[in-house]
């Protein structure tokens, strides 16, 4: 089954830690898709990316268990790094991140909405958003 959107790295951990801190739509936008198991995308650089906040410091929950709970509910889906996604992240310049480039060219190839909060890839314009 092909996801219904691309979850942005914040999204994901304000999800697991912090539900309350998502906008009003992306929280309804996840408990619908979650309960009719519907596929839910995260980008494989997502996880780097937890892992990076992680060492920093900057987690208030342990990698552990957000990868635990990514692993273990079958809603959720990796999309690995393709090809094509690292020739479309060349295509991103106005986006200064190299993860977000990621994600946003990850959204872009799976021509899924991203969930997000990110000011800079809302502003971008660059994919379809559900900020």
């Amino acid at each position: 089954m092909t996801p219904v959107f691309l979850l942005d790295t914040h999204v994901v951990l304000r999800w697991i830690g912090e539900p309350r801190r998502l906008s009003r739509e992306q929280r309804r936008l996840m408990e619908k898709a979650i309960a009719r198991l519907e596929p839910i995308a995260i980008s494989g650089p997502t996880l780097l990316e937890i892992a990076a906040l992680q060492e920093s410091g900057r987690l208030k929950v342990d990698m552990r268990d957000i990868f635990s709970t990514l692993e273990t509910n079958p809603v959720f889906q990796i999309l690995p790094i393709t090809f094509e996604i690292a020739i479309e992240t060349t295509f991103l310049r106005a986006l200064r991140d190299p993860i977000d480039r990621v994600i946003v060219a990850t959204s872009r190839v799976h021509r899924l909405p991203l969930l997000t909060s990110d000011q800079s890839i809302v502003e971008s314009s660059l994919t379809a958003i559900v900020a």
